[in-house]
């Protein structure tokens, strides 16, 4: 990372998009977040890294694992959340299994209410 002392610190960061320290860590440790380091070995990000880091909650947000992100991240054309089309097929994919753990909860949901019935009866 080219002029790394000139970048922000890790406290910066976290002040800057209201991610926490330890969750900019763990992005870091899940290969979303890549900073550079000091002589001292501190970390350093540039000036891309809270553009990055809103990009990476907006596709928390919307239910992808941290394993899709570290796919998506570098297809990121645009907007914090817009990608390229290629990744469209990896993303429907996404979409159904979100809607079939929806459906499987609310199959719990019917279920439980039914034993709460029970139970009042």
């Amino acid at each position: 990372m080219a002029g790394a002392a000139a970048g922000m610190k890790i406290g910066e960061l976290s002040a800057r998009t209201d991610v926490s320290v330890r969750l900019l860590r763990y992005y870091e440790e899940q290969g979303l977040l890549t900073p550079g380091r000091t002589a001292g070995g501190q970390r350093v990000y540039d000036a891309e890294a809270p553009r990055t880091v809103r990009r990476i909650r907006a596709f928390l947000d919307a239910g992808l694992p941290t394993r899709a992100i570290r796919e998506i991240l570098d297809c990121v054309c645009g907007s914090e959340a817009e990608v390229e089309p290629c990744l469209t097929p990896m993303l429907l994919d996404q979409l159904r299994e979100i809607e079939e753990r929806i459906e499987n909860l609310e199959g719990s949901r019917a279920s439980l209410t039914g034993i709460l019935a029970a139970t009042r009866g």
